[in-house]
């Protein structure tokens, strides 16, 4: 069940992110050779030929295009592997002498077809979070408890003020308190300069944290007495709660906190990609399709004890985290991706002249290469994390 329901997901996002570029094309009249979900070989294709709807059944490539009126048409298909997509366009990856093929148009209307996939995805994840904080409510980050005696009690924080800021970083909804701390984690020596807000009024403190507890560890797993050489780690607190119940709210607060909700998986997806690179994120918190079917299955299984609507409002949850990601992972400037072509064009903007076809092609395989390696390497990476459990 958890395999259909992921592959669900996938669909409606792959499908969302190509009605992106396939809209934007026919706005700049170029010409749609085929849209398809899925990869691989084809399991049915239509087309609304110069002959009426037509429809083929394992169709190949070839047997499409010599189909007799099929020409100058748009193919739409399912493939057999369910995940990925595509959105074909004329003269897309090679010179086509068309007025509607894609390499003919201008540089910026061909930047606002690239681009218009991933904001498409931005655009779902917003429509989801319409959903989950219309049905919800919003989850304010509010301060729950204040310790007697600990930094923010000291500086004059009580419990039902609400945090706005925490040095210079917006904060607007819980979650986001969570992961600044995430990405800053506590240091000795640190010094908070937090912004609240209380009733109508606003206030900021600046608070340093206290030590509260020192842990032996190995390998920076807390442990008990062993043999192995320990060493002390040492805890800092600010000596605060947050974590309030979801908060319904009027249709305009609907729309300002479904936007911090893209806005927040959207941040996080970049600064996680900022610990990727620098190491402090390893090849174990990375997943791919089957650590997210996985996921999925532990999520319905979690949220089944209560009921379908907690399971529905789980499943939108994540899938506006994956929408998120997807249009993020699409943005960066690597080959083969979104973000890769918009480079090249940003490029031909500076140079006032396009990069070279060939050049390009031979660049954009080799990124084609690379990602499909990657690609291997994380669905190995989610299967041996399965299996080790």
């Amino acid at each position: 069940m958890s395999i259909i329901i992921a592959m669900l997901i996938f669909s409606v996002i792959v499908i969302f992110h190509e009605l992106g570029h396939f809209l934007l094309a026919r706005l700049n009249g170029v010409e749609v050779t085929e849209f398809s979900l899925g990869m691989g070989p084809r399991i049915i294709t239509v087309c609304k030929s110069d002959e009426g709807m037509r429809v083929k059944f394992f169709a190949s490539t070839r047997q499409c295009e010599e189909a007799k009126g099929w020409a100058g048409h748009t193919m739409y298909s399912v493939k057999i592997l369910p995940f990925g997509g595509s959105c074909i366009m004329l003269g897309e990856d090679d010179v086509v002498d068309a007025e509607n093929a894609f390499c003919k148009k201008s540089v910026y209307a061909r930047m606002s077809i690239v681009f218009a996939g991933p904001f498409f995805n931005f655009i779902l994840a917003f429509i989801l979070a319409i959903i989950i904080t219309a049905v919800a409510g919003v989850d304010k980050p509010v301060i729950t408890s204040v310790e007697s005696g600990m930094p923010m009690a000291l500086a004059g924080v009580k419990a039902g003020d609400e945090i706005v800021e925490i040095n210079g970083s917006s904060i607007n909804i819980d979650r986001e308190i969570s992961t600044y701390f995430t990405f800053n984690p506590i240091s000795e020596g640190d010094e908070l300069d937090i912004v609240l807000k209380r009733g109508d009024e606003t206030y900021s403190v600046k608070v340093s944290p206290v030590l509260a507890t020192a842990e032996t560890v190995i390998d920076g797993v807390a442990v008990g007495a062993m043999d192995k050489k320990e060493e002390p780690v040492k805890t800092y607190r600010y000596g605060f709660g947050y974590g309030s119940p979801r908060q319904k709210c009027d249709a305009v607060s609907v729309l300002k906190y479904s936007a911090y909700e893209v806005k927040y998986w959207i941040v996080t997806t970049v600064k996680s990609l900022g610990m990727l690179v620098t190491g402090n994120i390893g090849k174990d918190d990375i997943s791919g399709p089957v650590g997210i079917v996985s996921a999925v299955g532990s999520m319905v299984d979690e949220s089944s004890n209560y009921g379908i609507s907690s399971v529905l409002l789980t499943l939108i949850s994540f899938s506006i985290l994956l929408s998120a990601n997807l249009g993020v992972m699409n943005l960066l400037p690597i080959p083969a991706l979104d973000g890769g072509r918009l480079f090249f064009q940003i490029i031909e903007v500076i140079r006032r002249k396009p990069i070279a076809p060939e050049k390009e092609g031979i660049i954009t395989m080799i990124g084609f290469v690379l990602l499909m390696a990657l690609m291997i390497f994380v669905m190995y990476n989610d299967i041996m994390k399965l299996i080790v459990g």
